[in-house]
């Protein structure tokens, strides 16, 4: 291929561009959506003012109790390997980007000796209970604010309890279940 074909080629690969560049702008320009006045659709409750009803909604997590008594431990084995992927479960075993989670109910906040833990971590007093976990795995970033974790958290109630019955398995002794 000589210089003069390969500069046919490039001309004809920018002309191409170009042309399709032009009819994108065109079509964008000419083509648009047309928006409706109101929704073709009416769901009860969207875009609605709040209702005093929804005020008094709890912000967090129910009761974890009422869940742990009929949670599956092998359930919760399962949902936790996506915690997998930044924390360890097995005693003595090295942290990954999170700590590691053996012995974790029960034990304090901030537990794992040489983890660099968030400041909002350190400075949270207690241990770890059913409670504060299963708000902590509802919501870690509005249970902790500050916290480096950046975990959505578990939703369904039930997943939760079952990871928590899981957690509550990984330890020397575990912690009882509340009543």
């Amino acid at each position: 291929m000589n210089g003069f074909e390969l500069n046919k080629l490039i001309a004809a690969i920018l002309v191409a561009v170009l042309v399709a560049m032009l009819a994108g702008f065109v079509a964008h320009k000419d083509v648009a959506p047309e928006e409706l006045e109101k929704n073709a659709y009416v769901v009860e409750g969207v875009g609605a003012a709040p209702t005093a009803a929804m005020d008094t909604a709890p912000k967090g997590p129910p009761a974890i109790e009422p869940f742990l008594a009929k949670a599956s431990v092998e359930a919760g084995e399962k949902t936790a390997r996506v915690c997998g992927t930044c924390h360890t479960f097995g005693k003595g075993e090295a942290a990954k980007i999170g700590p590691n989670l053996y012995g974790i109910i029960g034990a304090k906040h901030a537990h794992m000796a040489g983890f660099d833990y968030s400041d909002a971590m350190k400075a949270m007093a207690g241990n770890w209970s059913f409670d504060e976990l299963n708000e902590f795995l509802f919501s870690p970033r509005a249970h902790v604010p500050g916290t480096k974790m950046t975990f959505a958290g578990i939703k369904n109630d039930q997943d939760r309890a079952n990871v928590i019955a899981y957690l509550r398995t990984l330890a020397d002794s575990p912690v009882p279940l509340p009543k």
